[in-house]
């Protein structure tokens, strides 16, 4: 029997996830959480076959949630899955140690495959995705000004371009104001910028937004 565990906050996505899982693996034990604290308790304490897991998770993010699992069970592999089709998000995730990347937007026709592929050892990532990374890699760049933060800056990164207030910042990390200032000054030095406009803006332009 395969042991499968969903993560994400909206009970709307858990459902759909589990209904084109079981029409596929018809005898596989599937549980779900609905926030990154629960999702590390649950994989480290339980045996699972794979993890499925939103990015963006309330308590500890999706992401976080992935290195702790990684360093608790390495074995045990994770299905990221994220509303953003950016490679830049692809690339930061499988070097944390997932084993495949999906957007949401595709999961309806990709998710099955996704997880047959990664229970046999392999990796995933979304087909716009994949096709995205191939022309970077044809056509390499300048190094982005976001890919000199760490994982944490990157978040409060993102959260500040989503127009995010401190406060709302720091409840959603589970780390004080002070905290999240100083990573709001981090990012905002790193990124040779004066505001969070500015943040706004270049989240829009590289598509992170």
């Amino acid at each position: 029997m395969i042991r499968i565990l969903i993560a994400d906050d909206h009970e709307l996505v858990r459902r759909g996830l589990k209904q084109i899982l079981l029409e596929k693996f018809s005898f596989a034990h599937i549980e779900e959480v609905t926030d990154g604290r629960q999702l590390v308790q649950k994989a480290v304490a339980e045996p699972w076959d794979i993890v499925i897991s939103d990015i963006a998770m309330p308590q500890i993010s999706g992401m976080e949630a992935l290195k702790v699992i990684k360093d608790k069970v390495p074995s045990l592999p994770v299905l990221i899955l994220s509303i953003h089709a950016g490679e830049q998000y692809a690339s930061r995730v499988i070097k944390a140690g997932a084993s495949g990347y999906l957007c949401k937007d595709v999961a309806t026709n990709e998710l099955v495959t996704a997880v047959q592929l990664i229970l046999q050892g392999r990796k995933y990532i979304s087909s716009n995705v994949a096709e995205k990374l191939m022309v970077a890699l044809q056509f390499p760049h300048d190094v982005l000004l976001h890919e000199s933060l760490s994982q944490r800056e990157f978040e409060v990164f993102k959260m500040l371009a989503d127009g995010k207030a401190l406060t709302e910042i720091a409840e959603l990390l589970c780390i004080g104001i002070t905290t999240v200032s100083t990573y709001r000054y981090r990012v905002l030095e790193k990124m040779s910028m004066k505001s969070n406009s500015e943040l706004t803006r270049y989240a829009i332009e590289t598509k992170l937004l």
